[in-house]
């Protein structure tokens, strides 16, 4: 007699959707609140990031729970509150951020419709990597394009970021196929976006500075030496921009921001040489972040308020800051054509 075959019900089998792209955008991360304990959290993830401290755990951390993170919360969190959005009690990074996943969503919906999904998650603090990926995977996503929103390649950026979404794909039983966007520091779109943005800045100044410095987030000097190329990348669209521009040398300077222990940084410190500008006689500079998408507390408290004290402090007379890129128009055509461009074959 013939066996009869069965065939598997819908009882039997688990409900799934698949055949979307996804795409997630992702930033640093925020504390939930300027408070203690929110920034003590905040911190201790941030700090604890091997790709951020290589110390041996055996040393570091010791420091890090005991010492440091005694007291830097309480001097990080009146920084924050310099920042705060009040209104939406969150960090001015995560209300940029939301717009700009707002924004590209819509222009994504526009041209592809249902067929692709986008949103943004924080490499730090909320909402998590894993959270918004498995998010995605929910609404039948089994493609992801994932955009580390960093202009230039460091393992304190970029490869955590990316970290960050392999460990969350560790946990997952049927894996998306996945394309991670690479650093577009030398992009020529970008430079052109970078140059309109101080053009644009500069259009709104009765003069215009005598130099425009182009600050950069700091690393150990060391980690350049290990062979990471951030420095290199930073020197190279600060040239590039230049150019763009048709700017003479002494019209533009590459610096780093946001020293951070003991050890030797990338060089020169931004702090130390708007000081240095001042006093040699510079008195009108502008200041731009080019390795931060969104603006956040490295530039709107660090730049706008301590390395332009240390300017006005020593003889400077006009200090112009220059917005990150955050959701501008420009901006987001920018972004929307990145990953258009990176999803080939994907996206339709």
């Amino acid at each position: 007699m013939a066996s009869k075959q069965r065939y598997q019900s819908e009882e039997d089998h688990p409900k799934v959707s698949f055949g979307k792209t996804g795409i997630l955008i992702s930033n640093l991360g925020t504390p939930d609140g300027t408070d203690y304990w929110s920034m003590r959290k905040y911190l201790s993830e941030f700090l604890s990031d091997r790709r951020v401290i290589d110390y041996s755990p055996w040393i570091w951390q010791p420091l890090l729970q005991l010492i440091i993170l005694s007291k830097r919360p309480f001097s990080s969190g009146a920084a924050y509150r310099t920042i705060w959005n009040n209104e939406d009690d969150e960090s001015p990074l995560l209300t940029i951020t939301k717009k700009q996943a707002f924004k590209l969503n819509k222009v994504m919906k526009t041209q592809f419709g249902d067929n692709v999904e986008l949103d943004f998650c924080m490499r730090y603090g909320n909402p998590s990597t894993e959270t918004k990926l498995k998010e995605l995977l929910g609404k039948g996503c089994s493609k992801i394009i994932f955009l580390p929103l960093y202009p230039h390649y460091a393992g304190a950026t970029s490869a955590t970021a990316n970290d960050s979404l392999f460990r969350s794909l560790m946990k997952i039983t049927w894996q998306p196929s996945v394309r991670t966007i690479e650093p577009y520091f030398q992009h020529p779109s970008y430079i052109n976006v970078l140059a309109e943005s101080v053009n644009s800045a500069y259009r709104q100044l009765n003069e215009k500075p005598d130099v425009l410095v182009t600050s950069y987030h700091g690393v150990p000097k060391r980690y350049l030496m290990q062979g990471d190329p951030y420095h290199c990348q930073c020197q190279k669209t600060t040239r590039l921009l230049k150019e763009k521009l048709g700017w003479k040398d002494e019209e533009i300077m590459t610096t780093f921001q946001s020293k951070f222990g003991p050890e030797e940084w990338l060089q020169p410190y931004t702090v130390k040489k708007v000081a240095e500008l001042a006093k040699n006689g510079i008195r009108n500079i502008a200041v731009i972040a080019p390795a931060f998408a969104s603006d956040c507390i490295e530039t709107l408290e660090e730049i706008n308020e301590e390395i332009r004290e240390s300017f006005e402090n020593s003889g400077g007379e006009k200090f112009t800051y220059i917005p990150c890129l955050n959701d501008s128009d420009i901006h987001i055509d920018f972004l929307k054509d990145l990953i258009i461009e990176n999803g080939s074959g994907w996206l339709s």
